[in-house]
């Protein structure tokens, strides 16, 4: 039998935070489970921090989408860029976004989450998809850590990180609160136990949403 396979894309051209997402899916890599791929767009902007950044990897998405013999795909960027049309593309194979599943995940776990964004311009793509998912009367707020989505993935931004959550806790009243970048994947525990309340990394969660809805389809 054929093993199955996730691919996971991460939809900027920045190895730091395909590597990233790549170390955040090694505890879903599992015997007997899907093979999971994590792979970069050379195509992508650097970092995705305007809404045209965003909109640039539609058909890069469209095109990878279509040259892969996957079982199903994950969109690893948090603006969840071309998630509707890349879905349409798939034909009925699951596509998951890591912003639809983060979010998801956190209304398991408080009655009020926050998000950690790269930039005010990120925090507007985030206000505009709560209120589409309809979810804005659990939405706290989000925080912005001025930041690009490579810059995340080292550790000198880590305190930043941290202060942008408990920022949300205490003055937005969040008590879960979500990483707004694949990039930012390796903090989730240091800032979980810094800030008192649950923290989702949102491409493991899209990652393991992807792996039960493949193996349920055997």
């Amino acid at each position: 039998m054929t093993r199955r396979r996730i691919l996971t894309i991460n939809p900027n051209s920045s190895a730091a935070v395909t590597a990233a997402i790549d170390e955040a899916a090694a505890p879903l890599r599992i015997s007997g489970g899907p093979e999971i791929d994590v792979v970069g767009l050379a195509e992508g902007p650097p970092s995705i921090i305007s809404q045209r950044d965003a909109d640039s990897v539609v058909m890069p998405l469209l095109g990878r989408v279509a040259r892969e013999n996957a079982d199903a795909f994950v969109i690893a960027c948090f603006s969840d860029p071309g998630l509707h049309v890349v879905r349409e593309a798939a034909g009925g194979r699951p596509v998951m976004g890591i912003a639809e599943w983060g979010i998801l995940r956190a209304l398991t776990l408080g009655e009020r989450f926050g998000i950690i964004a790269l930039s005010p311009q990120s925090i507007r793509r985030q206000q505009r998809m709560v209120r589409q998912m309809s979810v804005d009367g659990r939405y706290a707020g989000s925080w912005s850590v001025g930041a690009s989505a490579a810059e995340t993935a080292g550790a000198d931004i880590r305190q930043r990180l941290i202060e942008a959550g408990r920022a949300l806790v205490t003055q937005r009243g969040a008590d879960v609160v979500v990483m707004g970048c694949a990039g930012m994947a390796s903090h989730r525990a240091p800032i979980e136990a810094a800030i008192g309340v649950p923290v989702v990394e949102p491409a493991q969660q899209a990652i393991a949403a992807a792996i039960g809805t493949v193996l349920l389809r055997a």
